[in-house]
């Protein structure tokens, strides 16, 4: 067996609105390997975004156990769990989540600036790695306003990236894209597993988890289903059986 990133033991969420109880989680059990691209899927009011806020530290369950490379979540303060989001996870969302005043280039040093230890100089050859990982060398000096939806999504993953996490949390992260310029992102996505990055992927597209390794379904608050994926379809292949439009903005 590998070395497990993610370990979740009977956990559960419940929210209070008004006087009704939401069972958000009932009690999932799930584990995540190093090295694995993971897609959790279900309708809205599945438990997957709760989940994935409790993956990525953004919410704590209302009982059970979260160890996440080994440590216990439970057992962090405040400040340790800011520490792990900062250093040990990247996150990427549907909306992009950029500062638009920003240039691609100080988006994706904006992590950088919570580790104290890091000179300004060492923080902007991160970032200008992190974006040429993505393929924006180029763009590196645009703001938000002057790149398409699909370079946007580039930059949020090279912010993800800057850090060198131990696992990537993806929120819909292909919600607002076209199918090309999505099976675009799948690519890079595919790309960054091969070198070894644990990947979740939230998304409710059968089309997209293809792409993933192994699939994960909630229902009402409890794991369904959970497979390996048969056949991993190749993202950049896929990419060839769609054919480019003219008013497509190339990545």
């Amino acid at each position: 067996m590998g070395k497990k990133i993610i370990e979740v033991k009977q956990v559960r969420k419940d929210y209070h609105v008004g006087e009704v109880v939401v069972h958000a989680l009932r009690g999932i059990n799930l584990e995540i390997e190093e090295g694995e691209f993971v897609a959790i899927m279900g309708a809205s009011g599945s438990g997957k975004s709760t989940m994935l806020n409790i993956l990525g530290c953004l919410d704590t369950p209302t009982s059970g156990e979260y160890y996440l490379d080994g440590t216990s979540v439970a057992s962090m303060n405040r400040n340790q769990l800011a520490g792990i989001r900062n250093r040990k996870l990247g996150f990427v969302f549907q909306a992009y989540n950029l500062l638009p005043r920003t240039t691609a280039l100080e988006n994706v040093e904006l992590p950088l600036m919570y580790n104290a230890s890091l000179h300004s100089k060492d923080r902007k050859k991160m970032a200008i790695a992190a974006l040429e990982a993505v393929g924006l060398a180029d763009r590196m000096d645009h703001m938000p306003s002057q790149l398409s939806g699909g370079q946007q999504q580039r930059v949020a993953i090279a912010r993800a990236l800057v850090n060198n996490p131990i696992l990537i949390l993806a929120d819909e992260a292909t919600g607002n894209l076209d199918t090309r310029t999505s099976f675009e992102i799948m690519a890079l996505f595919q790309d960054l597993n091969r070198q070894g990055k644990t990947i979740v992927f939230v998304t409710h597209e059968p089309d997209i988890a293809n792409f993933t390794s192994r699939r994960i379904v909630f229902r009402d608050g409890l794991i369904r289903s959970e497979e390996r994926t048969a056949s991993v379809v190749d993202a950049r292949e896929a990419l060839k059986t769609i054919p480019v439009l003219n008013n497509h903005d190339a990545l």
